[in-house]
């Protein structure tokens, strides 16, 4: 086995199967920096890159699994650097899960908002906890983004409803789809992701490399490209002042 931590809050691990766990966990929610989604980008492609990676998990620890961008960085910044490389990160790290070579699992717990739903939506396979809930809640923030990876775990008209009232979606009703493969007991969230990887792990590495590649190739959404283009009304709202007026706003609604 091989234990390798790639920065303070992002962990890998690389079994003897050719299991690859990469763990989130930047307290308290697991929102990201800019630094992290681009560091979880490289780790999570050069993973698919080692000939001795079979698998990847990716899972967090905390009360959730990912409570998408870090605000507070964006909004302690002035002028839009900050938001670029926001943008840019999740967009890297969106990538590199739905483009690495092997199966990426998703094993989520808790909350799993904003950009979060951007790395499980390009997940190959998602557990989930029974506490576990996914939303946007772009719009009370002033931006958009990540309706394209939404889409991809819940019905259009669902998706839709949920964009607009920043209301969440349970793992029950996920799995009711068919988006999340299995709901357990939290406690049991990691084995569940462990045993199914194994159960890939235990496959020809060859044919489940040329299985990922087939199956992004036959896919119906370009997600680079919509994504893409929903980060370009972000950029429009925070370019009006309008994404301002409605942080601040949620701010002292928040409080």
């Amino acid at each position: 086995m091989t234990d390798a931590t790639a920065s303070n809050d992002i962990t890998v691990t690389v079994g003897e199967l050719g299991i690859a766990e990469v763990v989130v966990d930047r307290p308290p929610v697991n929102a990201l920096s800019v630094a992290c989604w681009f560091e979880l980008a490289r780790v999570v492609r050069s993973l698919g890159e080692d000939p001795a990676v079979r698998v990847v998990v990716l899972r967090a620890e905390g009360r959730g699994f990912n409570a998408g961008v870090d605000i507070k960085e964006i909004q302690a910044e002035e002028g839009f650097e900050a938001l670029i490389g926001a943008n840019r990160g999740c967009a890297a790290a969106f990538a590199a899960v739905y483009e690495c070579a092997v199966p990426v699992i998703s094993a989520v717990q808790g909350f799993c908002l904003g950009g979060g739903i951007g790395l499980v939506g390009n997940s190959d396979v998602i557990v989930a906890s029974e506490d576990a809930t996914f939303g946007l809640p772009e719009v009370d923030r002033g931006a958009l983004g990540a309706a394209t990876h939404l889409s991809r775990l819940v019905p259009q008209h669902k998706m839709r409803a949920m964009m607009y009232t920043s209301a969440v979606a349970t793992a029950a009703e996920l799995h009711a789809f068919g988006s999340v493969l299995r709901v357990v007991p939290r406690p049991e969230l990691r084995e569940a992701a462990m045993s199914i990887a194994r159960e890939i792990a235990s496959k020809d590495p060859r044919v489940i490399r040329a299985a990922k590649e087939s199956l992004n190739g036959i896919d119906l959404w370009d997600v680079r490209r919509s994504y893409r283009y929903e980060q370009g009304f972000t950029f429009e709202l925070n370019l009006s002042g309008v994404a301002d007026e409605v942080r601040e706003g949620f701010g002292r609604h928040d409080a």
